[in-house]
């Protein structure tokens, strides 16, 4: 793929898709477009593709591809909807998810995604909009640096972190990911093999700066909104927090409104599920793990929209 970029589970998650030639696609989660060339070439020239990127340097990367049936936005995909009311859309055949950070983001050393580079203290997706992690970092009250970094990294020396962050950033503002990631190192006492001391305290800060979590609550149920019946719902994770959200939602919306049985409602009246779960939860095999080690942490979980009372559903 371009840009050094690998799709992880490329050929699963385009299969799982279910693709009409004919359909309607959102790619949710550009990159840098390993599986909108994959679903690309698999649609007829009645097909369609929307792809979504909150990257500017993704949606740089989208803007050179000629193609009639493409076309990017520039949003995050919390604003799926917006963005098919804009383009007259009314329903599609399909969303994808591929969540959490490219590796154009983390191997670019001027985003400040990672630690293994010193950069600036970025961190965000956008780089248009909103605080840098350095922003925060040198303003955020300590008892909040630990509640990130513990919540979102699931780092159990999150309360030492947070107090060396305070501490180094009274001598002098926090600036580069160097900085941060040797007052991590400091703090963090012990660490399972072969992981840096400063790998949760960056996903911790990174997710919290990019409203990862937040944008993935807001996004799901848009997504299936617009799905039409028969319409196929597929999101890859990477971090157990986004996996878990995932897996909660396509299962609530498989099962439908519940209330408490003391509650006198017959279950005609209840909202029934708008999504059936197709098959379990599947991960990259050992071989792709070896040709792209950041796959490893990958879990695919597929959905398909429900016809409900009135609906009809397409086959294909």
């Amino acid at each position: 793929m371009s840009d050094g970029h690998v799709s992880v589970l490329l050929e699963g998650a385009v299969d799982a898709l279910k693709l009409r030639s004919d359909g309607v696609y959102v790619d949710a989660t550009f990159g840098r477009g390993g599986h909108s060339r994959l679903i690309l070439s698999r649609l007829g020239a009645g097909g369609r593709l929307l792809a979504l990127d909150r990257d500017p340097a993704a949606v740089a990367s989208a803007r050179t591809w000629r193609d009639d049936r493409f076309e990017v936005a520039h949003m995050p995909f919390s604003r799926l909807a917006e963005a098919l009311r804009e383009r007259g859309i009314d329903a599609v055949d399909g969303v994808l998810f591929d969540l959490g950070v490219s590796s154009p983001q983390l191997d670019e050393a001027a985003r400040g995604f990672s630690f293994r580079h010193d950069a600036a203290l970025d961190m965000r997706m956008d780089t248009s909009a909103g605080m840098t992690a350095a922003d925060w970092l040198n303003q955020a009250p300590e008892e909040e640096i630990a509640r990130v970094v513990r919540d979102y990294g699931e780092e159990r020396f999150a309360r030492q972190v947070a107090r060396a962050v305070v501490a180094e950033r009274a001598r002098a503002p926090l600036t580069s990911t160097r900085q941060l990631a040797v007052l991590v190192a400091g703090a963090v006492r012990t660490r399972e093999r072969g992981q840096d001391p400063a790998t949760r305290t960056f996903q911790a800060v990174r997710i919290f700066i990019n409203g990862e979590l937040e944008e993935i609550e807001a996004a799901l149920p848009r997504a299936v909104d617009c799905l039409r019946p028969g319409g196929r719902l597929v999101v890859i994770s990477f971090h157990s927090l986004e996996d878990r959200m995932v897996k909660r939602f396509m299962r609530g919306e498989a099962e439908g409104e519940k209330l408490p049985p003391e509650i006198p409602v017959t279950a005609d009246r209840l909202r029934p599920g708008r999504l059936t779960l197709i098959g379990r939860a599947v991960r990259p095999d050992a071989d792709e793990c070896a040709r792209n080690p950041r796959a490893r942490s990958a879990v695919m979980r597929v959905a398909e929209r429900t016809a409900l009372p009135g609906e009809a559903a397409w086959s294909s």
